[in-house]
Formats: structure tokens, C-alpha cells, sequence
């Protein structure tokens, strides 16, 4: 079975300008913030190992960010949702560990081929039927399982930085109750008045960040079929595997179903092939990330969040213009505040998309399992534990349902195509080219 297709109509200026909010312009902030914080550094890792110049990281840093806010601003519009892309974390972590031992030209070649295959994954629709068998509760607890751990990580830090991050937790208590909107804007604040308070971050240290306006280095690709073996292999797979599917996931149980897969995949990859020359590594769709513009956090109302994915890809942009500076400036951020505000920006997001995977019972033993799994943290060759909490998943709720048939239990109805839907959303939450007509018709 495939998701009912509904015509998406692209929001003009007026509706830009009606659903515009801080809400959502900040949660693309917050989106590109807590993005960068993670990846950054390791992004100046793995220049390191591959002995890049310095023009050639900052060409990186701004090719990345360049794909990344392209691919976000135009998805966001086009199918009018908060679409949400990042450059591939493993694709970084693969180049730290394996990216020296082959020529720079080499691993740009590499990275063409890699794009190159993905884009035959998107446009050839390969992607969507295989993703549109994932079932709705255990998409949503695969998102759930996902985001546990970035909430586990915000109260972990309590005890190495009490006033920072127990300052940020109490403040994001006060805003719920009083001011829902601007909790989180006001977590920000409070943990950066707090670290400069005690001391976590110095602007002094702030105040020596500098660097040059960053420009593209062409960089001519070559084949090596030993780098496609080491390096183009794993990136295809951890790409698909946990970045893809989790994100798809992350969009779909968060309410945008009618989001076709293979033109986000199709798409990104195109605009990998036309980076990557430029030192870019593989954009992909955000899979953490994603839920800080597609849940709650970013707008109560589920139509009026493309506004959010809008601001994230324009972040993106301005961030590659900033070059150097930008690591310096996250250099300076204690962690203690990068993971609180983190954690408790998704608190809304890990509440919903808990309970939509335990909504229905015949589904809740294999959500709690994917869960579990998921928010482990497992890696079995190569793959992350996305991947494999959603394989665990799937076979549980299989073997359950055939020992309930082999019982002579009522069968379970049949799974849904597709994860919760819009139809799951209060119909005044939903715009009307959201709401699906009597009679659709494939576009």
C-alpha cells in the first residue's frame, strides 16, 4: 500500500507573512544551533586527518552549508512542511578515521559516486516503497528512542554544572506554566547569562573568534575503487539507514504523511552531486535535528511549521558565510548549556512521539522494544541503533502477531502504510490543503 497522495500547494508571501512567528523562526534557529554544535568541530576533525588547507575546510564548512540551506529553504516551500536537511554526521565520522589515507581528489570522487546513488534511490522511487511499509507506532517510536537520550543528556550535566543547567531546567518549568511559547528562547538566555555568571563562557574568549569571509576551492574528483570500497560503501548505507529513514520518521510521526519520500532523497542527493566538488560530504534529511521544527515547540498549529524549516535553511546559509568564526564561537559554549537546551527543547517532541507509538495496544510491546533499542545507542556494523530498533521492531511485532494467530486470537487489523498521519491532528490544526479531500487524485 502507498499514503494517499494530497495536493500540496506552495505557501505564497501572504501566507508567508500570516504564519510567520518567532515561535517558529526561532525553532530554525535553535535547529541550525544545536546542529552545528555537534558537527562542527568534528568537521575540523576530520580536515585535520585529511591535512586540508585552511581554504579548503572553510570551502567545506560553506559547501555543506550552502547544500544544506538550499535543500531546506526549497523542500520547506514546496511541500509546504518543516523539511529539515543536515550534512550526514557519519559521513564525518568516516573521514576522521579513514578519510587520510586516500587523496583529497579521491574522496571527493568518492563522495559524487555516493550522491550519484542516492539519487537513483530517491528518483526511482525505490525509497519510497521501502519506507512506506514502516508502521506508524514504531516510526514514532523509533523518533522516540532517538530523542530519550539528548533528554537524558540536559540532566546528566546537572550535577557538573548545577547553576547552568539547574537555572535553564527551572526557568523552562516557569516558561510552560506561564509563557509556553518563549520556554525555550528564555532556556537560552538564562544558560547564557548563567555560564557568563560562573564563568563557562568568557567573552574574552568570545571577543578573539575571527576569521575571513570563507570562498569555494573546486576541487577536480578522482575514482579509487579502494576509497569506494572503505569509504563510499558505509557512507551509502549509514546515510539510508540513519539519516533517511529516521528522518522520514521523525517528518511522518510528527504529522506529515502526505510529505512524498523520493523527492527529499532524490533532491538532497542532487545537490550532494553539485556540492561535493566543493569539499561538501553528503546532505542528507535531519534526523535529530528535525524534530526541534516539525514537533510542538515550533507552532502548536501542524500547517503553520514550514515556517520553521524556512528559517533553519536560511540559518544555514548565513552560518557557512560566518566560515572559521563559527567554530571558535562554539568552541566557547560550555557543553553543559549546548546539551540542557538541547534536552529540554525536545521534551514536547519525546511526549508525543511516546504517545502516538503506545496509542495502539496491539503495537505497544513492539514500540516499547524499538524504544529501547533505539535509545541504547547500539551499533552493529557500522549501523547506528535507528536502524536496528526499527528491525527489532518490525520482527517482534511479526512474531507477536503470528503467535496470536497461531493461538486462535483475533487477528490484529492491518498495519497502517504509513506512520500517524494528519488525520491524527484536531482538524483545526490542519490547513486546508492538509486535510485529505473525498476524493484524491494522484498528482
Amino acid at each position: 500500500m502507498t499514503p494517499r497522495a494530497v495536493a500540496i500547494t506552495p505557501p505564497s508571501l501572504a501566507d508567508l507573512r500570516r504564519d510567520l512567528s518567532f515561535q517558529a523562526v526561532f525553532a530554525g534557529f535553535l535547529t541550525v544551533f544545536v546542529g552545528l554544535a555537534g558537527t562542527v568541530t568534528l568537521l575540523f576533525q576530520a580536515a585535520q586527518a585529511m591535512r586540508l588547507s585552511h581554504d579548503q575546510t572553510a570551502s567545506w564548512l560553506l559547501a555543506s552549508c550552502i547544500s544544506v540551506g538550499v535543500t531546506g529553504v526549497l523542500l520547506s516551500w514546496k511541500f509546504r512542511a518543516p523539511v529539515v536537511t543536515a550534512y550526514a554526521l557519519p559521513g564525518i565520522v568516516l573521514l576522521i578515521h579513514d578519510g587520510g589515507q586516500f587523496a583529497y581528489a579521491e574522496v571527493i570522487g568518492t563522495l559524487i559516486v555516493v550522491a550519484l546513488a542516492l539519487l537513483v534511490l530517491g528518483y526511482s522511487g525505490l525509497f519510497e516503497r521501502l519506507s512506506s511499509r514502516v508502521p506508524g507506532p514504531l516510526a514514532a517510536a523509533v523518533l522516540a528512542g532517538i530523542l530519550i537520550p539528548f533528554g537524558l543528556r540536559s540532566f546528566a550535566a546537572l550535577p557538573a554544572s548545577p547553576v547552568v543547567v539547574g537555572s535553564m531546567v527551572a526557568v523552562y518549568l516557569l516558561g510552560r506554566a506561564l509563557f509556553t511559547r518563549y520556554a525555550v528562547p528564555a532556556v537560552l538566555l538564562v544558560g547564557l547569562l548563567a555560564s557568563l555568571l560562573t564563568g563557562g563562557l568568557s567573552l574574552e574568549a568570545l571577543s578573539q573568534v575571527g576569521g575571513g569571509w570563507p570562498h569555494l576551492v573546486l576541487t577536480a574528483p578522482a575514482l579509487s575503487g579502494r576509497a569506494l570500497l572503505v569509504i563510499g560503501v558505509p557512507t551509502l548505507v549509514l546515510c539510508f539507514a540513519t539519516q533517511h529513514l529516521p528522518g522520514l520518521a521523525v517528518m511522518r510521526a510528527s504529522g506529515y504523511a502526505r510529505v512524498p519520500a523520493s523527492p527529499l532523497v532524490g533532491f538532497t542527493a542532487l545537490t550532494s552531486v553539485l556540492s561535493a566538488p566543493f569539499g561538501a560530504h553528503t546532505t542528507t534529511l535531519a534526523a535529530i535535528t528535525a524534530a526541534l521544527c516539525a514537533g510542538p515547540e515550533a507552532h502548536p498549529d501542524v500547517g503553520r511549521r514550514y515556517v520553521a524549516g524556512l528559517s533553519s535553511g536560511v540559518f544555514y546559509l548565513l552560518a557557512g558565510l560566518s566560515g572559521g568564526v563559527l567554530a571558535g564561537v562554539f568552541a566557547a559554549l560550555p557543553a553543559s548549556l549546548v546539551q540542557a537546551l538541547a534536552g529540554l527543547a525536545l521534551i514536547a517532541t519525546i511526549l508525543s512521539s511516546l504517545t502516538l507509538a503506545m496509542q495502539e495496544p496491539r503495537w505497544r510491546e513492539a514500540a516499547v522494544l524499538t524504544v529501547l533499542v533505539t535509545a541504547s545507542g547500539l551499533s552493529v556494523l557500522g549501523i547506528g541503533s535507528a536502524f536496528w530498533g526499527l528491525v527489532v521492531g518490525a520482527l517482534s511485532a511479526w512474531l507477536l502477531g503470528a503467535g496470536a494467530r497461531r493461538r486462535g486470537e483475533a487477528r490484529p487489523e492491518s498495519a497502517p502504510p504509513l506512520p500517524p498521519s494528519l488525520e491524527a491532528q484536531p482538524p483545526e490544526a490542519q490547513p486546508p490543503e492538509m486535510q485529505p479531500p473525498a476524493q484524491e487524485t494522484v498528482r
